[in-house]
């Protein structure tokens, strides 16, 4: 079982994701930044440290507002971790993907993420992408 931690980077009522370079696995397909555990690191340690190799930031990394398991039947099992990010310090800058951008969360089931992330849309559309202090409103 692979382990990622997944950041939920919001602005409001908008949500960042980031599509996917045309040359990796599932191409153009969106998704939310992060990415695999290191060895001995936590969940907050590995998104933090992923959102500066990604975006460039130094995240404020919140509560975890969701967990699953999935399945891709050519790359095999994850545990993913998703972490709210309400603030962060610096200017995001596109260090990997395809293209970043921010979707108001009413958009993002238009949006052709990648199938494992698809569960956290759901979760976030009926959380109306309302949060409080890094914390998913009930």
């Amino acid at each position: 079982m692979i382990k990622v931690a997944v950041g939920i980077i919001t602005l409001g009522s908008q949500i960042l994701v980031c599509q996917r370079k045309k040359s990796s696995r599932y191409p153009l397909k969106w998704e939310f930044p992060g990415g695999k555990f290191e060895n001995g690191e936590s969940a907050e340690e590995c998104l933090r440290r992923e959102l500066c190799e990604e975006l460039s930031i130094d995240a404020n990394v919140g509560v975890e507002f969701f967990r699953q398991e999935w399945h891709y039947p050519d790359s095999g099992s994850f545990e993913v971790c998703y972490l709210l990010v309400p603030s962060y310090a610096g200017t995001i800058r596109n260090n990997v993907f395809e293209q970043i951008r921010w979707v108001h969360r009413d958009e993002l089931t238009g949006v052709d993420m990648l199938e494992g992330n698809r569960d956290v849309v759901d979760k976030l559309k009926s959380q109306n992408g309302k949060f409080n202090n890094g914390m998913a409103s009930r």
